[in-house]
């Protein structure tokens, strides 16, 4: 059974930063061999949503940022999964609880984010439109989406 959270950084224990951090870097860096800066000073005034497995391995997370931090929307960012852990389709459970919590806590239906090009698809089954700004970051293509 898959257990999600979501927690202000603050809130957050040494382990589960650790934790999400490992994850990402092991997705986006090694994985998408895309040496970047993960630790960008965003993170500690975000809002983190974990998804752990039975054996409490983290094995999903998506950052949230409050408007006016990156955008003037709400932004949703960081969301990734665990390799091993895809076939569950959690990146689906990931947006759904996201935006909920965004409605619900941070009151705002309007969210951006950058989508890598590829994934353009999974963002519009959860209401994101392109905005036409396209673009490379970190030498991959992105797309510009916006829930509205």
């Amino acid at each position: 059974m898959l257990k999600t959270n979501i927690k202000h950084f603050n809130d957050l224990t040494l382990n589960e930063f650790h934790d999400l951090v490992a994850l990402r870097m092991q997705v986006f860096v090694v994985e998408q061999d895309c040496p970047y800066q993960d630790l960008d000073g965003l993170d500690k005034d975000a809002y983190h949503l974990i998804v752990l497995n039975e054996n409490h391995q983290t094995i999903g997370t998506v950052r949230i940022l409050k408007a006016g931090v990156y955008y003037d929307e709400v932004a949703i960012g960081r969301v990734v999964s665990h390799e091993d852990f895809r076939h569950l389709k959690i990146g689906h459970l990931m947006m759904e609880k996201a935006i909920e919590f965004i409605a619900a806590t941070l009151k705002s239906n309007r969210i951006r984010l950058s989508a890598q090009t590829h994934l353009k698809h999974f963002y519009e089954k959860h209401g994101f439109v392109s905005t036409g700004k396209e673009y490379l970051e970190d030498g991959i293509p992105h797309t510009e989406m916006l829930k509205a």
